[in-house]
């Protein structure tokens, strides 16, 4: 459980020891602004950024009750941030599972990138697609009629 917070952890960590070094060395203001780029990495790089992760069972079944798409992520991976930020609202309408959490996310990850845990990887109606566009992923939310 504690292994999709390490990188935030280490980023607040960091920020604290940057901040106090340089407030030690006379320059508060410059001390304020790593420790608030510091936290803000943290945050961003958190679990709670992302919805709440399902498991990959879970997801697959409800996907198949509601149509909705299922994204397969892990924290601190840029491109799923990346994904997540541009979705804005619309993220909360998938379904996320975190393959660190998840054994058998990981697996169903390796399963359809030879063997690589490359994530973010999207899977609608049994396809799946590694890092699509946000445009694309979108349009699985609201198929056109």
């Amino acid at each position: 459980m504690m292994r999709p917070w390490i990188l935030s952890v280490l980023f607040a960590l960091c920020g604290v020891a940057v901040a106090a070094s340089t407030a030690a060395q006379g320059s508060p203001v410059a001390a304020a602004a790593f420790l608030l780029a510091f936290t803000a990495a943290a945050a961003m790089n958190s679990p709670l950024v992302f919805p709440r992760s399902l498991s990959a069972s879970e997801a697959q079944r409800r996907a198949a009750a509601d149509g909705r798409p299922v994204v397969f992520w892990r924290p601190g991976c840029t491109y799923c941030l990346r994904l997540r930020l541009r979705l804005g609202r619309d993220a909360r309408r998938l379904h996320w599972v975190d393959i660190w959490r998840d054994p058998e996310g990981a697996a169903a990850v390796r399963a359809v990138n030879d063997g690589n845990e490359t994530v973010p990887t999207v899977f609608v109606a049994g396809r799946a697609r590694t890092n699509p566009p946000v445009e694309w992923v979108r349009e699985q939310l609201c198929p056109s009629v």
